[in-house]
């Protein structure tokens, strides 16, 4: 009998950022949002086929930087064990003051000298993003996530 079935990619995501990324699940601190407005976002990128460790790289070298000072909380990043997603897709969940930071800290981000300079060049030999999908997340009342 099979107790555990596939949950997806989301659910899989979710369930490593509560119960791995922030502590065991014995005795874990509760993070809590510095506003109730806080929203999560989880962002799942597809990379060209022999893109997805140019992709990592920009975001280890470059992105994860650049969110931060436009206001955006890097809470986790993943990519997934199994077939057909394990080789070009990154998956990742920031965090925003509110919906309307998160619209203001994606402008300005988009806008960011630096970053237009850091995607231009790391697609001199091709894209590395084929396709990005978003979902804005709200905390449950039991979430150890707030």
């Amino acid at each position: 009998m099979t107790l555990l079935k596939p949950v997806g990619v989301v659910s899989a995501v979710m369930f490593l950022a509560v119960g791995y990324g922030l502590g065991s699940w014995h005795g874990a601190a509760v993070a809590h949002a510095q506003n109730a407005n806080r929203v999560f976002e989880l962002r799942t990128y597809t990379a060209p086929d022999g893109k997805l460790a140019e992709l990592n790289a920009r975001f280890r070298n470059h992105t994860m930087r650049i969110f931060e000072r436009h206001g955006m909380k890097n809470v986790g990043y993943w990519v997934p064990q199994d077939a057909p997603t394990k080789d070009n897709t990154l998956i990742y969940i920031i965090s925003h003051e509110s919906r309307d930071a998160a619209k203001k800290s994606w402008a300005a981000f988009g806008a960011d000298p630096e970053w237009q300079k850091v995607a231009r060049e790391s697609q001199v030999n091709g894209k590395i993003v084929a396709g990005i999908t978003s979902v804005y997340m709200d905390p449950t009342d039991y979430s150890p996530v707030k």
